[in-house]
C-alpha cells in the first residue's frame, strides 16, 4: 500500500467537516483517501451514514499515512483520550507527516500537548481552555477559520472550506491561484 491521506471515523464523527477536503483530494488530487477506525467495526456518523473503516488503528503502519484528517464530533468533549490515537498522532508529527484537525478534534491535539509551539486555532480560545485546561498553547492561538503551521492544520467548525484549502496546500493539490478560486467558489466571494 502506498502513502495515502487517511480520515479517522468514529461513532458520531461530523461527516460534513472533512467532506470538501476528502472529495477534492480524490477528484482533483488523485488521492485515494482511506478511513481509519478506532476499531474495525462499522461506525455511524453524526449525519447517520454508516462507514466501515478501511483500517483498524491497531493494525495501522503510520508510514503509510500521507496526512491524517481528524473530524469533529462529540467524542472529543465526552470520551477520554484514546492512547492508540495519541500514539499515532505523536508518531506522525515526529515523522513530519501532516495532521489536520477541525472543530472538536482540536481538543484531542490540545490534550495531547501537540499544539504547543505551533500556531493553531479551534472553536475559540475559551473553548480550548475549557476542554483542555492544561493545553498551555494560548500564546500561539490564532483567531482564524484555519491555520497551518509546520504540517499541523487546525480549523474552527465554521471553517470547513478553509480547512480543505490548507490541506490542499499541504499536499500540493491545485496551484495557489486555483486554491483561492476554489475558496471563492465555495464561499460565494
Amino acid at each position: 500500500m502506498r502513502s495515502t491521506p487517511c480520515l479517522l471515523v468514529f461513532d458520531g464523527f461530523a461527516d460534513w467537516e472533512p467532506a470538501y477536503a476528502v472529495a477534492e483530494l480524490r477528484r482533483s488530487g488523485g488521492h485515494q483517501v482511506r478511513t481509519i477506525g478506532l476499531t474495525a467495526e462499522p461506525v455511524v456518523s453524526m449525519g447517520g451514514l454508516t462507514v466501515l473503516p478501511d483500517e483498524d488503528i491497531a493494525d495501522l503502519d503510520p508510514e503509510f499515512i500521507r496526512l491524517l484528517i481528524l473530524p469533529g464530533g462529540d467524542r472529543w468533549e465526552t470520551a477520554p483520550p484514546d492512547p492508540s490515537l495519541e500514539g499515532l498522532i505523536g508518531a506522525l508529527l515526529k515523522a513530519r507527516t501532516p495532521v489536520a484537525a477541525i472543530c472538536g478534534a482540536t481538543v484531542a491535539l490540545a490534550r495531547g500537548g501537540f499544539l504547543k509551539g505551533r500556531r493553531h486555532t479551534s472553536n475559540g480560545l475559551d473553548y480550548l481552555k475549557e476542554q483542555a485546561p492544561d493545553y498551555g498553547g494560548e500564546e500561539q492561538y490564532v483567531d482564524a477559520l484555519a491555520v497551518r503551521d509546520r504540517g499541523l492544520i487546525t480549523a474552527s467548525g465554521l471553517g470547513a472550506v478553509e480547512f480543505a484549502r490548507e490541506i490542499f496546500e499541504e499536499l500540493g493539490v491545485f496551484s495557489p491561484e486555483e486554491r483561492e478560486e476554489w475558496v471563492r467558489l465555495f464561499r460565494g466571494r
